[in-house]
């Protein structure tokens, strides 16, 4: 997922009921799947940071190192500035770019 291109809000948004729980008919069923896929978001968000700031680890690091490292600190400033993971997934769901099934509906 490009977390470049999300038109997420940055801000907390109040959401209309109504739109969040359209396509299910029921809001719990509804915020399980945007949960589901804040949880995605999240460790997709996570593992792509963890890489990133692996590229700048050596082993042999000195304290002055550490705190002088300016595109290490970029990197963390760009992740710190994006929307958050539930932002994220609420406007995926609003969007209907999450795909999701009820098991328990037979067809």
């Amino acid at each position: 997922m490009d977390f470049k291109k999300t038109d997420a809000p940055l801000e907390t948004i109040t959401y209309d009921r109504n739109a969040i729980d359209a396509k299910t008919d029921n809001i719990y069923e509804a915020i399980s799947i945007i949960s589901k896929r804040t949880i995605q978001i999240n460790e997709s968000i996570k593992k792509e940071l963890l890489d990133k700031l692996e590229e700048f680890a050596s082993p042999t690091e000195s304290l002055d190192e550490i705190f002088e490292n300016k595109e290490q600190i970029e990197v963390s400033k760009f992740y710190e500035k994006l929307p958050k993971a539930h932002a994220m997934a609420v406007e995926n769901w609003l969007k209907e770019k999450i795909y999701y099934r009820n098991t328990e509906i037979k067809e």
